[in-house]
């Protein structure tokens, strides 16, 4: 009789939904908060879509710096945890055993059992410190490429998520005109935005959509009335 093979499925794609949740959520709520802000001290709307972009401009570039040096960050810190461990399982072997000891006894392995498995990584330096890095201190290799994706996949997304409120004013010859459409397509958008992550990380899309609408549109709501206030 012919087995089925057992395929399982998971999502392994955190880091760059991250990455576009930072970009978006920021990219509807900032650009639209100076738009609404503009809005009430000027007239033509081809000022506050000047603005806009200049700030979807610069709001890229520094959200996608920051997700750069974040991710360069990690893997320094990765790099510098690798080395001390490298030097401590021959420095202080016995002291690393014990480690791994402590490790295999939580998950209730037997005694002879842990001793097999804390000699069989003795006799493999490298996977005795991809352990030690994994198990003690729950490190992760990262991507060495992870720098620049996390860099431009924020920028993008900010990119992408700041021309949401601004669209309307583009269509829109009085600012006053574009201020509840734009209103409107960011509310939406924050929905839309929010379901596709629920569906991408296998939260409840109506939920997850529900949040983000709230989260996003109490931020927006926020800034505007800052802006708005200090106009």
């Amino acid at each position: 009789m012919p087995v089925t093979p057992h395929v399982e499925k998971h999502f392994t794609a955190g880091a760059t939904v991250r990455d576009v949740v930072i970009g978006m959520s920021d990219g509807l709520t900032v650009p639209f908060a100076l738009a609404a802000g503009l809005t009430g001290a000027v007239s033509a709307s081809r000022i506050v879509v000047t603005a806009g972009l200049a700030e979807i401009a610069a709001g890229s570039i520094a959200m996608g710096l920051g997700g750069y040096l974040a991710a360069r960050s990690d893997a320094e810190h990765y790099e510098s945890e690798r080395r001390r461990e490298q030097r401590e399982i021959v420095e202080l072997p016995e002291a690393e055993r014990e480690e791994i000891r402590v490790v295999f006894r939580e998950y209730g392995v037997a005694e002879p059992s842990i001793a097999s498995i804390v000699a069989a990584l003795e006799a493999n330096p490298k996977a005795w410190v991809d352990f030690m890095m994994r198990f003690e201190l729950g490190l992760e290799s990262p991507d060495p490429r992870r720098a620049v994706a996390s860099a431009l996949t924020i920028a993008f997304a900010y990119m992408a998520g700041g021309l949401v409120p601004l669209a309307p004013y583009f269509f829109a010859h009085e600012a006053q005109q574009a201020l509840w459409p734009s209103i409107a397509v960011t509310l939406v958008a924050l929905f839309v935005f929010g379901w596709a992550k629920g569906g991408f990380t296998g939260a409840s899309p109506l939920r997850s959509g529900m949040q983000t609408t709230l989260v996003g549109g109490l931020a927006a709501a926020a800034a505007f009335a800052l802006a708005s206030w200090i106009g």
